[in-house]
C-alpha cells in the first residue's frame, strides 16, 4: 500500500512539474557563440565543395548572367513566405479567442527558427515561440499551440510534396536503385512516426516516458545535464495541438502553411528563371519537397546543411537541369531561404529575449 502511495505521489508530482513548465518554462538561454562558428564552417564547406560538382567557369557565367528582376522576385517570395508564417500563427492564436499581429508572428517565427537551428531543432523552435508568444500576452494554451501546430502543418505539406515527387520519379522511371531504397527508408520512418504518435494519443503516459528516456540517452551521449520537465511539457503541447486539430477549425492555419511553403517554392522557381532555365511545375515539386524533408529529418545537422543542397542539386541534375545551373540555383535559393533569415533572426532573437 505504501508503494502505491509513493507511486501516486510521484505521478502527481510529475503532473505538477509538467503544469508548471507549461506556464513558466525554463529560461531561454541564447548560446549562439557556442554553435555559430560550427554552423558557419559547415556552411562554408558545403558552399565551397558543392560547386566543384559542376564547371566553376560555367557556374560563374550563370551567376554573371542572372536576371536581376527575377532575383528580386525571389527575395519578395521569401518575404511573403514569412508573412504566411505570421498568418499561420495569427490563425492558431485566434482559436483561443486571442490575437497576434501577422507581422509580429512573422518576426517571432524568424527568430525562433534561428534558435531552433542551434538549440534543439523543432523543440528549441517551439520553446522559443512559446516564450515570446507568452511575453506578448498570449495565454499558455495559445502559446503552446503557436509553438507546436506550425511544425505539424508545414511538415505535413512537405510530406505530401515528397511523396508526390517520389511517385512521379517512379512513374517516369527516373529513380535509381540507391534513391529508391533511400526513399523507402524515409517513408518507413515517416510511417513509424505517424504510427507512434497515433499510439501515443491512446497511451500518453507510456509515450511520454519513452520520449523522456530517448532524450535522456542523447543528453548522456552528448555529456549534457538533462531535466525531464521540458520534454514532458513539449509532449503535452503536441498532444494538446493534435486534440485541437481533431476538433476542426484547421482551414485558416492550413492556408497559412500553404502560403509559407508555396512562396518558399516560388523563391526557388524565380532563381531558375533568373538562371535562364525555367522548369515545369512537376520538376520543381520533385526537386523541392524531398530534400527539404530530408533536411528536417537530419536534425543533427543545423538546418539540414549539406543534406538539402546536395540532394536537391542531385535531383534536379537527374531531371535534366544542367549541373552548373542546378548548383547555382540551389545555393542561391539556400542563401535566400536559410542563410539570410537565419542571420537576421539572431539579433531579433536577442531583442525579443531582452524586451
Amino acid at each position: 500500500m505504501s508503494t502505491g502511495w509513493i507511486e501516486g505521489k510521484s505521478g502527481n508530482k510529475s503532473e505538477n512539474n509538467v503544469h508548471r513548465s507549461l506556464l513558466s518554462p525554463p529560461p531561454l538561454v541564447l548560446k549562439v557563440g557556442r554553435y555559430f562558428p560550427t554552423l558557419i564552417l559547415i556552411g562554408l564547406a558545403v558552399n565551397l565543395i558543392l560547386p566543384q560538382l559542376a564547371s566553376v567557369e560555367t557556374s560563374a557565367h550563370v551567376i554573371k548572367t542572372m536576371i536581376p528582376w527575377a532575383v528580386l522576385l525571389a527575395a519578395l517570395g521569401q518575404v511573403v513566405s514569412y508573412l504566411g508564417a505570421g498568418f499561420l500563427m495569427n490563425s492558431i492564436v485566434a482559436r483561443v479567442k486571442q490575437t497576434i499581429p501577422i507581422l509580429k508572428g512573422s518576426i517571432i517565427t524568424l527568430a525562433a527558427s534561428s534558435i531552433g537551428m542551434l538549440a534543439g531543432g523543432p523543440f528549441g523552435n517551439a520553446a522559443a515561440t512559446y516564450r515570446w508568444a507568452r511575453k506578448y500576452g498570449i495565454s499558455a494554451e495559445g502559446a503552446g499551440l503557436a509553438g507546436t501546430l506550425p511544425t505539424i502543418f508545414n511538415n505535413t505539406i512537405l510530406t505530401v510534396l515528397a511523396i508526390s515527387g517520389i511517385l512521379h520519379l517512379l512513374i517516369a522511371h527516373s529513380l535509381s536503385s540507391v534513391q529508391f531504397f533511400a526513399f523507402i527508408l524515409i517513408l518507413t520512418l515517416l510511417g513509424l512516426g505517424f504510427a507512434a504518435v497515433h499510439w501515443g494519443l491512446k497511451n500518453r503516459t507510456a509515450f511520454t516516458l519513452i520520449v523522456v528516456r530517448i532524450a535522456a540517452y542523447f543528453a548522456r551521449l552528448l555529456h549534457k545535464s538533462y531535466t525531464p520537465a521540458p520534454t514532458q511539457a513539449s509532449v503535452s503541447r503536441i498532444f494538446a495541438a493534435l486534440e485541437t486539430l481533431s476538433n476542426g477549425g484547421w482551414e485558416r492555419p492550413l492556408l497559412g502553411a500553404v502560403i509559407f511553403t508555396s512562396f518558399d517554392m516560388l523563391t526557388l522557381y524565380f532563381f531558375f528563371i533568373a538562371a535562364g532555365f525555367p522548369v515545369g511545375f512537376e520538376i520543381l515539386v520533385v526537386g523541392y519537397g524531398l530534400p527539404i524533408l530530408l533536411g528536417k529529418i537530419a536534425f543533427l545537422l543545423p538546418g539540414g546543411i549539406g543534406v538539402v543542397e546536395s540532394s536537391m542539386a542531385a535531383l534536379y541534375t537527374g531531371l535534366g537541369v544542367p549541373g552548373s545551373i542546378a548548383v547555382v540555383v540551389v545555393l542561391s535559393y539556400r542563401v535566400f531561404s536559410f542563410w539570410i533569415p537565419t542571420i537576421i533572426g539572431f539579433p531579433i532573437a536577442f531583442y525579443l529575449q531582452r524586451t
